[in-house]
């Protein structure tokens, strides 16, 4: 039993000994004739709050959870009624040995319905805290399967290394050597500092100042690995970077742009232009590639984008906005997130 499971049965005990001493001590309270002035209430209401608690915790424990939620209602009710009865019953029986021990008219009837409508406000009220356990129950485990189901995209969204954008960044470096020294150190930096950030930094959520980091470290390497074959404009303005993010949201959509752009023989006509702006707490991203119809007909139907997609409506499923659409020979991408 962990702290908060003791906590609550305390807060229970706490609850049952105040009800115990409000009605037998704490007031001067006739119930079916027994009093508190000649203590026939004090000994009364012992077996009265205990029948009353049974009704209330048969309704937590066993009835709701065994009958109501495996969906046997007829047992359910046929059951709660039965059990509320053989309870009046019960108490009427201990009621009138008190009676004859203190000399008490019996109320009979009256008493008798007193007792059962006693009897059914604690069985609603165990019936009513049954459901809220049970909400509370179904809650906690849709969250859990949510962050099951969220680490899952993650892992699989960081195995999923592109081959191409790998051998292309290796051949290049290698290119490089020997050519220009220094740019193949640059290049070669940052291609492993962007491989040890998709495979080891980027936990649930982090810091938006490091993911545009990853994101500017994978527009250069592309920019180095496809060099004048294409026009790259790229903008990334932020207003407050401490802000957080689910990481790697952002970059299947550029990758996109970079696989799918492009291959006309005049360099002018392939093109890309990214944008990424955080303003208030909303951040939105802007991507236009040219594209191919001839060659390129399934830019935005690969698994990268479905995974993103997937992630998106996980994990901002009220805050976001995508809309993905193809002009002419053109492939666009807005998305917007409230941080």
């Amino acid at each position: 039993m962990n702290w908060s499971q003791i906590g609550l049965v305390v807060r229970h005990l706490i609850f049952w000994l105040f009800n115990y001493w409000l009605v037998a001590f704490g007031s001067d309270f006739n119930w079916n004739g027994f009093t508190a002035s000649d203590e026939s209430l004090t000994y009364a209401y012992i077996y009265g709050l205990i029948f009353n608690a049974a009704l209330f915790y048969a309704q937590v424990f066993w009835l709701h959870t065994k009958l109501y939620q495996q969906k046997r209602k007829v047992f359910f009710y046929i059951l709660t009624i039965a059990i509320i009865f053989i309870i009046t019953f019960l108490e009427s029986y201990f009621d009138s040995i008190v009676y004859d021990h203190y000399n008490i008219q019996k109320p009979y009837l009256c008493g008798f319905v007193s007792s059962i409508m006693v009897h059914v406000v604690y069985t609603i009220a165990g019936f009513y805290y049954a459901l809220k356990l049970a909400f509370k129950k179904s809650e906690k485990l849709k969250q859990k399967l949510i962050e099951e189901t969220y680490k899952s995209e993650l892992k699989y969204l960081k195995a999923q290394l592109n081959p191409h954008f790998l051998f292309n960044s290796i051949n290049n470096v290698y290119h490089l050597i020997g050519k220009d020294n220094s740019l193949a150190k640059e290049t070669l930096h940052q291609f492993s500092e962007l491989l040890r950030y998709q495979l080891y930094e980027s936990n649930t959520h982090i810091l938006l100042a490091k993911e545009l980091d990853y994101i500017i470290k994978f527009i250069k390497i592309e920019e180095t690995n496809r060099g004048s074959d294409i026009r790259l404009d790229y903008d990334i303005k932020v207003e407050n970077p401490s802000l957080k993010i689910a990481p790697l949201l952002l970059i299947p959509f550029i990758e996109n742009a970079f696989k799918h752009c492009s291959n006309h023989l005049d360099a002018n006509a392939n093109t890309i232009k990214i944008k990424v702006e955080e303003i208030a707490e909303k951040l939105t991203l802007k991507v236009i590639n040219s594209y191919d119809v001839s060659t390129d007909e399934n830019a935005n139907n690969g698994i990268g984008l479905s995974n993103v997609k997937k992630r998106l409506s996980l994990l901002y499923p009220d805050a976001h906005q995508l809309n993905i659409h193809k002009e002419a020979a053109t492939f666009n991408v807005n998305l917007s997130i409230h941080l």
